[in-house]
């Protein structure tokens, strides 16, 4: 049998934290609420650090090639950054897309998302708190890149443009495409099947990139500027390896400035109907 002298002074401290959860909900905004336990959740005993020590292998893999194998070895060191921050952004909006895509349907499944709903929180509150989580995947993928830029960069003074052209192109297209995996997982009671519907986006961005005569042709040229992450790395390109002014081609920074406002927007407006225990927009 538990004593009381135990048990008091555990129920104390628990009304104290509920208390100061409850004043942080009346002084702070509250999807700053919402981003700061989802990022937790996310961080510590989540995936999220599993995810970035993969991402880190991955990088230390393509960097020691670079350095060592005499097939890339001919890459100038200014290219070979070109190819870091590249990497750096592919694979992270990926893991942001997989994460904004476990956000809701996730939830639904593991049977966790009513407990959320019952928090004097709005439904906006929630979409808005849960990007800006998925989000923070991206800027710890920035993080570990930023080493590996450094180790190249030396000597031609890339380095520190090259971050910040991670940080602020990077940051577009991450929240842009992260909010619609965000939306497939508000439409689909299935994690499966929103996971498998933001892959699917990825692939089909991804896939024109690949072609490099596409963006010397007109219609090729039209298809890189609609593409969010085709025009970023074609922006990112130009600066680092054609040593170009960041404002001269400042159009390609179109799709993606246009697919993160039109998404947050739709987020926020269809925010109370994303939010629901079943699926749908009804």
């Amino acid at each position: 049998m538990t004593r009381p002298c135990l048990v008091i002074p555990r129920l104390l401290r628990g009304t104290r934290h509920l208390l100061a959860t409850a004043r942080d909900y009346q002084t702070r905004p509250r999807w700053t609420v919402i981003a700061e336990q989802e990022t937790r959740d996310l961080w510590i005993g989540g995936r999220g650090p599993v995810l970035v020590f993969g991402f880190s292998i991955l990088l230390s893999a393509m960097t020691y090639l670079a350095a060592t194998n005499q097939a890339m070895n001919f890459l100038e060191q200014r290219e070979a950054v070109n190819l870091t921050v590249q990497v750096g952004l592919a694979v992270g909006v990926l893991l942001t897309v997989v994460v904004s895509a476990d956000a809701i349907s996730g939830e639904r499944e593991r049977g966790t998302f009513e407990a959320l709903l019952l928090t004097p929180v709005s439904r906006r509150a929630i979409v808005v708190g849960k990007l800006a989580a998925a989000s923070t995947m991206w800027l710890a993928c920035l993080v570990v890149t930023l080493p590996y830029l450094w180790v190249l960069g030396r000597g031609v003074a890339g380095a520190g443009q090259a971050a910040l052209l991670a940080l602020t192109v990077g940051t577009l297209v991450a929240v842009g495409l992260g909010g619609i995996g965000m939306l497939f997982s508000g439409w689909t009671n299935s994690n499966k099947t929103s996971l498998a519907c933001g892959l699917l986006m990825l692939l089909v961005l991804f896939a024109p990139t690949q072609l490099p005569a596409l963006p010397r042709t007109g219609f090729g040229q039209v298809l890189t500027r609609i593409n969010p992450i085709g025009s970023a790395l074609h922006y990112i390109s130009q600066i680092l390896v054609s040593r170009r002014a960041w404002t001269s081609d400042l159009s390609y920074l179109a799709a993606p400035v246009v697919v993160a406002l039109v998404v947050i927007a739709v987020l926020i407006a269809a925010g109370p109907r994303l939010v629901r225990l079943t699926a749908g927009l009804r």
